[in-house]
């Protein structure tokens, strides 16, 4: 009993290090971009976290960046008939979208390179609608990720529109889940009391609520890298 007790004391210290970590860098990330975070309190609220098997490289990056990658089948509540594919290539690029004029001129640690491709076929008319978005943020977290990609070719006209997506690698009887911005999420009321759907931010998805049917994704996480110290 006592082995077993000083077992949860070892994890439970572990998590407490892991959300003070979070947090920390949660506020490293508000400092470098200028923009303020709701609170430390809620930075440093979740689970134990998870633990990376990336190894660093010579210049101190992960030799495996952070990635997304599958091909699978989704239902989707609201069309259960349809069939909707979506095909994910993501991989982290750390500070390699400049942004002038901020407080990250040099990017942020979440950038991302890639490709997403979905597809729906509408049952009850047999048409298929195409879109390729390319990716340009990617956060992960254990087994979850979250990513967002702009539409470069679609066919139902929402061309250069930001998409979010969330993708979670699940085990066992738990299989693999992701989430799509338009499917149940996004929606505000504007002054005038009429709904819109508002810009999605880079990397913001909502959580994955879509199981799936055929195929699956793989999610291999990396810790957000700090950026690097001028003269370092």
């Amino acid at each position: 009993m006592f082995r077993i007790r000083t077992r949860i004391r070892t994890r439970n210290r572990a998590a407490v290090r892991t959300a003070r970590a979070t947090a920390a860098a949660g506020l490293a990330l508000a400092a470098l971009t200028g923009v303020a975070p709701a609170s430390a309190d809620t930075l440093a609220v979740g689970g134990s976290g998870s633990d990376s098997s990336a190894s660093e490289g010579r210049d101190g990056r992960a030799a495996r960046p952070a990635s997304v990658s599958g091909k699978a089948r989704v239902s989707y509540a609201f069309s259960p008939d349809d069939e909707i594919w979506f095909t994910i290539d993501a991989r982290a690029r750390p500070y390699s979208r400049p942004l002038p004029g901020t407080k990250a001129p040099g990017g942020l640690p979440t950038d991302a390179v890639g490709t997403v491709r979905y597809s729906h076929r509408v049952a009850a008319t047999g048409v298929v609608y195409n879109a390729v978005a390319e990716v340009d943020c990617l956060s992960t977290g254990g087994p979850v990720a979250t990513l967002t990609a702009v539409v470069t070719t679609s066919d139902i006209g929402n061309a250069n529109e930001r998409i979010g997506l969330s993708v979670y690698r699940g085990s066992g009887r738990d299989g693999d889940r992701l989430g799509f911005s338009w499917g149940v999420a996004n929606l505000d009321m504007g002054p005038d009391q009429k709904p819109y759907q508002p810009v999605v931010g880079t990397c913001m998805a909502p959580a994955p609520f879509a199981p799936v049917l055929r195929g699956g994704f793989s999610v291999h996480h990396v810790e957000l890298e700090a950026p690097k110290t001028p003269g370092r």
